[in-house]
């Protein structure tokens, strides 16, 4: 796209983005044109073979190939050294249930949670400090812009159409961040979920919604966990009989519980029993009994027991995942809503 003389062509650039737009291939945003010669370079990252099938949805009778992740990787605004991360977190996703299901197509329009560990953290320039789940790092934005391109380009899910979205999640396709590992209290979270410590690797999995928890001044635990439990419970994001949540700690609340001797299986343990609603506050929002699928509805059962109803099943991993990523300079972080359950598993990022 240059001119004779050399310099570049912005009418050829401009033409080339319409071009994309007008194949239906774009999320809303411009798109980089992916050219042959930079899918190889995307390619020569990855060490695959190029018609690999890496995802399929039985019901659409479609798949995605990771030549396909290349292109729409490249039109994300990746760089080609970001791919082996992309395949990664792809390769997280799919070992969730619900997206090889109806998970993409659902009317709540989860989101994927991307944490990334290890040494490519600061090889690719991924933010795990201020942050984290806004705008403003080529990685952090692209990774997940490519996920988002592969569905809807190789899946043909689309807005108003086999998606089925009701509101959607802001963020649909930006939630990707660094573990900070450097001012995590804890070991890395790849590690817990079974990579060897040091190694670069991806934890992925499907989010309903996000929210945060602002709790600066109290220097007690229970007190702070008591304030997580409150938030996590909340009736509005529980519709069967149980469900699962995790929490992105700043590393001010993390340190804070650790110098409490509490790691992350002592704080899910906590937080399982802790987490949840009396059966009366339950029939006041309509969702104090479960149907035969475990569905909630009415069940007209506010008898003023006082019964406690637990949102987490139990303390496993796979219903409240806990990472840590953010800023040391308040005590904020984030809850999210797991759209089912996490596979507890991280995959390597692996580059050839």
């Amino acid at each position: 796209m240059t001119h004779p003389d050399g310099d570049l062509d912005p009418d050829a650039a401009q033409a080339a983005i319409e071009y994309c737009y007008d194949q239906g291939w774009s999320d809303g945003l411009p798109l980089v044109p992916a050219t042959r010669p930079l899918v190889e370079k995307f390619l020569a990252t990855s060490g695959r073979d190029p018609d690999e099938v890496i995802g399929r949805l039985p019901q659409l009778d479609r798949s995605v190939t990771v030549e396909l992740a290349a292109i729409n990787a490249a039109m994300a605004g990746c760089l080609p050294e970001y791919f082996p991360v992309v395949l990664a977190a792809w390769d997280a996703l799919m070992r969730e249930r619900s997206t090889t299901g109806g998970g993409w197509q659902s009317t709540s329009g989860p989101a994927p949670l991307i944490v990334i560990n290890g040494p490519v953290r600061a090889e690719l320039g991924i933010n795990a400090a201020g942050g984290v789940f806004g705008p403003g790092f080529r990685a952090n934005a692209t990774i997940p812009r490519a996920i988002g391109l592969m569905v809807r380009n190789a899946y043909g899910i689309h807005p108003h159409e086999l998606e089925q979205a009701t509101q959607g999640l802001p963020g649909r396709w930006s939630i990707c961040l660094a573990e900070n590992e450097e001012e995590s209290p804890w070991p890395p979270l790849s590690a817990d979920a079974g990579l060897p410590a040091g190694a670069s690797g991806v934890v992925a999995t499907l989010l309903r919604t996000c929210e945060f928890v602002d709790n600066r001044h109290t220097a007690s635990a229970e007190q702070l966990l008591a304030d997580f439990a409150d938030t996590v419970g909340r009736s509005g994001a529980w519709i069967f009989r149980h469900a699962g949540a995790g929490i992105v700690f700043c590393p001010e609340h993390a340190q804070l519980l650790a110098s409490a001797g509490l790691d992350r299986a002592a704080v899910r343990a906590w937080l399982a029993e802790r987490s949840g609603r009396s059966t009366d506050a339950l029939s006041d929002t309509g969702k104090d009994a479960c149907d035969d699928n475990g569905v909630r509805l009415p069940g007209g059962h506010n008898d003023g027991t006082g019964e406690f109803q637990r949102m987490l099943p139990n303390a496993d991993p796979q219903h409240l995942l806990i990472a840590v990523a953010g800023a040391r300079n308040a005590g904020i972080s984030m809850v999210v809503r797991l759209f089912g359950g996490w596979s507890g598993t991280a995959v390597p990022v692996i580059r050839p």
